[in-house]
């Protein structure tokens, strides 16, 4: 799949995108196992813009978001956050709520390597989200969430696949695939 790389700061879905999201399953998983680690030092203070795909996607609602990664100062780690998003359609810009200026931020994730001796160990090659190490409160339906997150394209960072998986106890059920795309810098650190 040969596209642009995404345009930092526009707001809208590029092509690259669009052509990821009309993609059946059986190529998305293709396209994932042919993906490249991202360099997670590219990925540290930047948003980017989010779309669930599938059949179930566009009536859900959350099939925009937009994903965040920043390092803790105090630890070193990376970690992330979502932040909901207006469901617009695909044509509309990403604006989140309740509003660009000062949007709500959940769902918090740790982001690094996949670690091989570890039970989330499906995809060696991916950077593993694990909202279990979030440091959610234990009331967070996200802390089930361990996503696997690959390059879409070779050697860029803007444009990234994701799979999602919920954690049941030893069991790892598919979620689904999900899109980044490189949206806007953050200087945005969770408090402690």
């Amino acid at each position: 799949m040969s596209a642009p790389a995404a345009t930092p700061g526009a707001p809208y879905a590029s092509q690259a995108v669009r052509r990821l999201d009309a993609l059946p399953a059986a190529e998305l998983e293709r396209v994932f196992l042919r993906g490249e680690t991202p360099d997670l030092e590219a990925l540290v203070g930047w948003e980017f813009r989010g779309l669930n795909t599938g059949v179930w996607a566009p009536y859900s609602p959350i099939r925009k978001f937009i994903k965040g990664i920043y390092r803790d100062p105090a630890s070193g780690q990376a970690y992330g956050y979502n932040e909901p998003v207006v469901q617009n359609g695909l044509g509309g810009p990403w604006i989140a709520k309740p509003d660009d200026a000062a949007p709500k931020r959940f769902g918090f994730y740790w982001v690094g390597p996949v670690d091989a001796r570890s039970r989330d160990n499906a995809y060696l090659h991916a950077l593993l989200l694990d909202y279990g190490r979030g440091r959610n409160s234990a009331l967070e339906p996200a802390r089930v969430l361990r996503d696997y997150l690959v390059r879409a394209e070779p050697g860029s960072d803007d444009l990234l696949l994701g799979k999602a998986y919920a954690a049941l106890g030893p069991a790892r059920v598919p979620v689904g695939f999900f899109v980044l795309e490189r949206h806007r810098p953050s200087d945005w650190v969770r408090p402690t």
